[in-house]
């Protein structure tokens, strides 16, 4: 009995490996699948955070007592916009998202009593811009992320 087990055993050699190598390709993908889902809803949390800030301090500044109204003029909407691209109303350092610009940011009112930060973005992979496809254009990774922030002017 023992020599048919150690039979086996030498049979079966190797078979292992072999199963991992056609398994590991698989895995590293999910893997770096996950990572970069990971980093998409890292960037997307940013954005958030941005839009949130700047419609924050557009809210702050807003509001005209004298007038009763919502007064935006270029000089707050462009602070508005450092704010949420650089995290603060000087328009250096370094964004909070990689690639994101003052020009993925938009303030508006909104009604009578309300301001709107919106950014969007779009977010690319590490991997690259698109998969080639056999028959067709390629296929975009790109994944538009759009963060919007509606607050009531103080």
């Amino acid at each position: 009995m023992k020599g048919r087990g150690i039979r086996q055993a030498k049979a079966q050699s190797g078979v292992a490996m072999v199963e991992f190598a056609i398994a590991l390709p698989l895995l590293l993908l999910l893997l770096l699948a996950v990572a970069e889902f990971g980093r998409m809803l890292y960037h997307y949390n940013s954005l958030m955070q941005g839009s949130r800030d700047a419609s924050r301090f557009v809210a702050g500044q807003a509001w005209n007592r004298t007038l009763g109204k919502i007064v935006l003029d270029e000089g707050l909407k462009s602070n508005a916009r450092d704010v949420a691209v650089y995290g603060a109303p000087v328009s250096s350092g370094t964004p909070v998202v990689p690639g994101l610009t003052t020009d993925h940011v938009s303030v508006e009112q909104v009604g009578t009593e309300h301001v709107q930060v919106r950014i969007s973005y779009e977010f690319q992979p590490v991997i690259g811009d698109g998969i080639p496809a056999f028959i067709g254009s390629e296929v975009s990774l790109s994944i538009p992320l759009v963060a919007t922030t509606v607050m009531r002017a103080l």
